[in-house]
């Protein structure tokens, strides 16, 4: 398929995966799409594809606030603490632009959370 739809679902993830796949690359390939793909594949606890289609997401809507979020906390759940934090910036960033306070809010609670955990393990914000 074409897009990389042939990123294969694992047993243990949602049975709509294979479904939202078979869009990836055509028409209906947007950023809704890639971030269904991507709230699937973490519920499943599958990181890397969520992070791929959570990532494609963003890259096809940059202002997608809820996109951003479940992409920081993605990165968090997977051990990248630095790049989970940037990527929560980025969309408090966004929210805030948008006027999407509550969002902003939300994302603001998941960075202050980082940001300690970071400090109490000597890391700096950039490394992950």
């Amino acid at each position: 398929m074409p897009g990389g739809a042939s990123i294969p679902a694992s047993p243990m993830t949602s049975q709509q995966i294979p479904n939202l796949l078979k869009l990836v690359g055509t028409p209906r390939d947007g950023a809704l799409l890639r971030f269904s793909l991507g709230s699937e594949y973490l519920k499943s606890a599958d990181f890397e594809p969520a992070l791929l289609h959570l990532g494609a997401a963003v890259e096809k809507d940059p202002g997608y606030s809820a996109a951003w979020k479940l992409l920081g906390r993605a990165l968090s759940e997977s051990g990248r603490t630095g790049e989970a934090l940037a990527a929560y910036r980025r969309g408090i960033e966004v929210a805030q632009g948008k006027g999407d306070r509550q969002a902003a809010k939300e994302m603001a609670v998941f960075a202050r959370r980082l940001e300690k955990a970071l400090a109490s393990s000597g890391e700096s914000g950039a490394r992950s």
